[in-house]
């Protein structure tokens, strides 16, 4: 079942559209739902339990544009057709330029119209979420990116300095990685990668964001954590990993281990970079430790 959203102040309206939606060719495979307000449609939108929204162009005191670049800084991604009873030019362009997929106007709509218009969205919208996901994500993973972290990571120090909360960061890297790629081959070693992957996403909040940032790296960023909790983050990826042996889809088992490195800041850095960079260098010692073991970044002040 498509579930689609109809923010609208008129409940006139409203029933036209279902009226449409009963003539549509496959008219049952339509959910509507109404929200009648700015407010009520932004939380209803914000959900993400829709696969596209139909949203009017007045609203209250307020205006759809505003709703829809409001709900994109916001992280929202459902694919919205703008609907206005205003047939001039510059309001279609302005309802693109703010987001919207497509673009009706009312006295104009029919059955087929929109049936058209909400398929277009839903397609254009699938792709565009695709290519969304091929710029932000690891292919072999389904992490993050090292280009997102990188944003992500800013985006973090910048709230974090903002408020006057701590920020944390767990950088975990596969011990003797090279060895399992040489000895059992790269099908075997991909195979360790989204294991490894697995395991140590199991071990954030919802709230926290997991990146692979190298060929056997990884990062954690831990929001609103001192460096004591991300060395507990950090704590537990290792023991998640060396757990259980990871078992290839060759069927071979593995024991594989990793090592890791934590800090915060502002206890352990200034910046994004300096806190990447004290972290990694725990993670360095932890290698130098014997590995399959985790770092505070406190323990390497005044190492090179």
């Amino acid at each position: 079942m498509i579930k689609v959203l109809v923010i609208d102040d008129d409940r006139l309206q409203y029933r036209l559209l279902q009226a449409h939606f009963k003539n549509f060719r496959r008219g049952s495979d339509y959910e509507l739902e109404w929200a009648e307000t700015y407010d009520r449609g932004m939380d209803r939108l914000l959900t993400g339990g829709y696969a596209v929204c139909l949203l009017d162009f007045r609203l209250d005191d307020r205006d759809g544009l505003q709703l829809i670049r409001e709900a994109a800084e916001r992280g929202c991604r459902t694919p919205i057709v703008f609907f206005t009873a205003e047939s001039s030019e510059s309001v279609d362009m302005q309802a693109m330029e703010a987001g919207a997929l497509d673009y009706l106007v009312k006295g104009e709509i029919n059955p087929r119209s929109l049936e058209r218009s909400l398929r277009y969205a839903l397609k254009l919208g699938d792709t565009l979420e695709a290519l969304r996901r091929l710029a932000t994500r690891d292919e072999l993973t389904g992490l993050l990116n090292r280009r997102e972290f990188d944003r992500i990571l800013a985006e973090e120090e910048e709230r974090a300095r903002r408020f006057g909360l701590p920020l944390g960061l767990a950088v975990v890297d596969i011990d003797r990685f090279k060895e399992v790629n040489d000895t059992y081959g790269h099908p075997v070693g991909d195979d360790v990668l989204r294991e490894v992957a697995k395991r140590i996403s199991g071990v954030i909040r919802n709230v926290d964001r997991v990146a692979r940032i190298g060929g056997e790296e990884f990062a954690l960023i831990l929001v609103q954590t001192d460096g004591t909790s991300a060395l507990d983050v950090a704590r537990r990826a290792v023991s998640a990993v060396a757990g259980n042996p990871v078992t290839a889809a060759s069927g071979r088992s593995l024991g594989v281990t990793v090592s890791a490195g934590a800090a915060a800041l502002p206890a352990d850095a200034r910046t994004a970079v300096e806190l990447f960079a004290v972290a990694d260098r725990a993670l360095y010692a932890a290698k130098e430790r014997g590995r399959n073991t985790a770092v505070p970044a406190w323990e390497t002040r005044g190492l090179p």
